[in-house]
């Protein structure tokens, strides 16, 4: 009967681990495959993609000084050329990346 509790138990762990992992994207991973590509790594906006798109410096005073609202606005509907990604991030990856582009020095 212990082994059998055991083996759930471990089994239970494991799939929690596993559904934590896959299901918990951290706001980096999610700047990463979706704001990187223009932002850059850095948030600067010094990638190739970026100049050509004049990528906002999300570093810059003028970023810095805007809302947690207007960049969550702003990441939903999209601003110039930059376009929104309503429907394809969740309110917690979009508050995520909020707090992880407040993060970028």
């Amino acid at each position: 009967m212990k082994t059998v509790l055991r083996g759930t138990f471990r089994l239970l762990a494991f799939l929690l681990l596993i559904s934590t992992c896959s299901l918990a994207e951290t706001a980096a991973e999610t700047y990463k495959t979706t704001c990187a590509m223009c932002h850059g790594p850095d948030g600067k906006g010094e990638t190739a993609l970026g100049k050509n798109l004049h990528a906002k410096d999300l570093t810059s005073d003028e970023v810095r000084k805007k809302s947690d609202a207007e960049l969550s606005t702003i990441i939903v509907k999209g601003k110039e050329n930059m376009p929104g990604f309503e429907g394809r991030l969740t309110q917690a990856q979009i508050n995520g990346l909020v707090k992880y582009i407040r993060s970028l020095k």
